[in-house]
């Protein structure tokens, strides 16, 4: 079973930034693709960014796209979410995920196996 963590959330005013991280622990492995999605309240989880196993393919979702950057490093079982520009909009709990093998579409939850317990983020305007 492998354990994900997030961390990196706070509240930051509008065109701030900010940087999450998600620590991967227990069975791990390295050679698999990872996802932010959030979730605001009284919405449905959305997808945010998603990276390949070996971190040459990204992903994002339009409404991120230019102010986000998912990335990661193998060696520290550790993905990263760099937020700039950030708009109230954006605020929300972010959960990164560990996909597993699957023919569903990268965007879509019920691809991903195992589910930190979320960072919120706060964009005051």
């Amino acid at each position: 079973q492998v354990q994900l963590v997030e961390s990196g959330g706070g509240l930051v005013q509008a065109g701030g930034s900010l940087r999450l991280s998600c620590a991967a622990s227990g069975r791990t492995n390295s050679s698999i693709a990872m996802a932010w999605f959030r979730q605001a309240p009284g919405k449905e989880r959305e997808f945010v960014a998603y990276i390949s196993r070996g971190g040459l393919t990204t992903i994002y979702a339009d409404s991120v796209k230019g102010r986000f950057t998912i990335s990661r490093d193998n060696a520290q079982n550790t993905v990263f979410l760099q937020m700039n520009s950030l708009k109230p909009e954006d605020t929300a709990v972010y959960h990164c995920a560990r996909r597993e093998p699957s023919s569903r579409n990268y965007a879509d939850p019920r691809a991903y196996v195992d589910w930190g317990q979320g960072t919120q983020v706060t964009v005051s305007s």
